[in-house]
């Protein structure tokens, strides 16, 4: 049997890689993060314990790197969601809406993301994470942002804030409220991305000039 080449090689490191992270974020979201081992992450993965080592330094930058994953998953399909639109309003709606979407649905998983960011090995800077920063930059740079170097970050900012406020222990924000409170720092009407039901609180919701 001739050997692999390097690109068989490349995907199969790919797809393992892959496994390990979806494995991480079911298991962290199905038992929480004290009770999840990596040896329980790579039997869910069905790949070798060693292999978690060799891509990951630790379980909490294997987190980390699963939960921007999914974030970017999840980000990724809001946007491409029918009906598709190039408009960068919608396309940031959309944005904010996903990212809150995420606390509201997977409150355990991404409680313990936040945490971790807090911890002292702080942000990582991964693959993961560079490909959600740069579907964010490009949602800023759609809007019209003047200066996306600049607003990225806020933007981030603002969404890390909103999802701590969805999930603070004894005395969480609604959702809809911090959506309505984004909304109209960007301008954005009501009816953009992916509104709740009920309609903005308090019955209206008065809109800013547009950027």
């Amino acid at each position: 049997m001739s050997p692999r080449s390097a690109s068989v090689n490349e995907e199969l490191r790919r797809r393992s890689r892959e496994r390990l992270l979806q494995a991480t974020v079911e298991l962290v979201a199905e038992r929480g993060y004290e009770a999840t081992t990596l040896g329980d992450i790579a039997d869910r993965a069905g790949t070798a314990r060693g292999l978690v080592s060799y891509y990951f330094p630790g379980k909490r930058q294997l987190l980390q790197s699963a939960v921007h994953r999914l974030m970017h998953l999840t980000l990724g399909s809001a946007l491409e969601r029918e009906p598709r639109s190039d408009d960068g309003r919608e396309r940031l709606a959309r944005a904010v809406d996903a990212i809150l979407g995420l606390a509201r649905d997977e409150p355990l998983l991404m409680r313990t993301h936040m945490a971790g960011i807090l911890q002292a090995e702080g942000f990582v800077q991964c693959p993961e994470q560079q490909r959600l920063a740069e579907l964010l930059r490009d949602t800023v740079t759609r809007y019209g942002s003047a200066d996306v170097d600049t607003d990225y970050p806020l933007l981030r900012a603002l969404l890390m804030g909103a999802v701590v406020a969805v999930l603070l222990p004894g005395a969480p924000m609604p959702p809809a409220r911090l959506r309505a409170e984004l909304f109209q720092r960007y301008g954005l009407d009501w009816e953009l991305g992916f509104p709740p039901d009920g309609g903005p609180p308090g019955g209206t919701f008065p809109q800013r000039a547009r950027p």
